[in-house]
């Protein structure tokens, strides 16, 4: 029972850092790279594709991408998915190239960014704290029940505690690369 409660925690816990590194990949930092435009939807005939089961998605160089749809007819919708994001980026099309510059950030807008990344940092420890305190609460439950001694019990709560000072780390760590990524001109 204590190790099922233990590796639920360890999994939630995992899945809340995957889920923050997932968002972090959606940040647009000075380098161009195909994770910018991965969750972008695209209209493909009524219905909504992502964009990389409609077109190719290239990096041309260090500040740009190009898109090239396996469709003439696609041009037009992959221009308004790029457009209608929230990314700010202005697509140019040259035939069935669409060509994706990235402009330099500045370093109001690094700042912005710094603070963003912090933000969904702290977002996510507090997310591995709440399985922390779900998985706690379970093991002193299952002492209420006389389901476990004390001794298992506090066992069980100190390896929790580890994972979840494991996985905070984690957090703390991805924040500082993402951060320096940023701050890189």
């Amino acid at each position: 029972m204590l190790n099922d409660i233990k590796k639920d925690a360890q999994i939630r816990m995992t899945k809340s850092v995957d889920g923050f590194r997932q968002e972090l990949t959606k940040l647009r930092t000075g380098r161009a790279t195909t994770a910018l435009v991965d969750h972008l939807k695209v209209n493909y005939y009524g219905s909504d594709m992502p964009l990389s089961q409609v077109a190719t998605v290239q990096v041309a160089d260090a500040r740009s991408l190009v898109i090239t749809p396996w469709e003439k007819g696609m041009v037009g919708p992959v221009e308004k998915a790029i457009l209608a994001s929230d990314l700010g980026l202005n697509p140019n099309t040259a035939g069935t190239a669409i060509r994706i510059n990235l402009p330099p950030l500045t370093e109001e807008r690094r700042k912005e960014l710094s603070k963003h990344v912090h933000a969904e940092g702290e977002n996510s420890k507090v997310a591995i704290r709440n399985v922390r305190r779900d998985a706690i609460q379970q093991v002193k439950e299952l002492l209420k029940e006389k389901k476990v001694t004390e001794d298992e019990a506090h066992r069980a709560e100190d390896e929790i505690q580890k994972l979840t000072d494991k996985q905070v780390k984690d957090v703390d760590e991805v924040v500082k690369a993402k951060e320096q990524e940023l701050m890189a001109v």
